[in-house]
């Protein structure tokens, strides 16, 4: 039974792809892109978008909440290649391996290897066209409703993981309750 989807937009597109993988496998996806992400990220932006992607944490939102569509990133529309190329280069480290000796857990090689190849093909096709800045704005905003910010100031990191904090915490801790 598959549990969460990765959408190229959040628009009803009959025609359009996604990439839909079950808790398991939704969990190893996130936490092999976070530890890449990690290692990549120099900008705030990067930062951010590997913070945006801890957030969709199923031991904090729950089994099968995860899902979203690529144009709820926080994609820059004037960096769009910049941001662009970054989540290729973290998903490319994902499927090196980078980071994943931190994991309590071996992925399973075949599966990861699908879901972030999938995922690549994803961001090829999103193009600048389908930024919804909108979804930008809202997660920044939320801080200012929310007692646990979206966005920790300094971009602090796991001392035990050394990954980008969410507002959960760190999403490798989380998983090892």
């Amino acid at each position: 039974m598959l549990a969460n989807t990765v959408y190229l937009t959040s628009h009803n597109r009959i025609d359009q792809p996604e990439l839909d993988m079950s808790n398991v496998l939704t969990r190893i996806f996130i936490d092999t892109l976070v530890l890449s992400g990690s290692l990549l990220a120099e900008t705030d932006r990067e930062k951010e978008f590997v913070i945006w992607l801890a957030q969709h944490d199923q031991y904090a939102m729950g089994n099968g909440t995860v899902s979203f569509s690529l144009d709820e990133m926080p994609w820059e529309p004037n960096h769009f290649k910049e941001n662009k190329f970054f989540m290729l280069r973290m998903i490319e480290q994902a499927l090196q391996g980078a980071g994943w000796e931190r994991l309590s857990y071996t992925p399973i090689d075949k599966d990861i290897r699908y879901a972030l190849t999938a995922f690549r093909e994803l961001i090829l096709l999103f193009g600048k066209d389908d930024i919804d800045t909108n979804h930008y704005k809202y997660w920044r905003t939320m801080e200012e409703d929310d007692s646990s910010h979206t966005i920790s100031k300094g971009y602090p990191k796991c001392d035990k993981h050394e990954v980008y904090l969410s507002c959960f915490g760190c999403v490798l801790c989380n998983g090892e309750t």
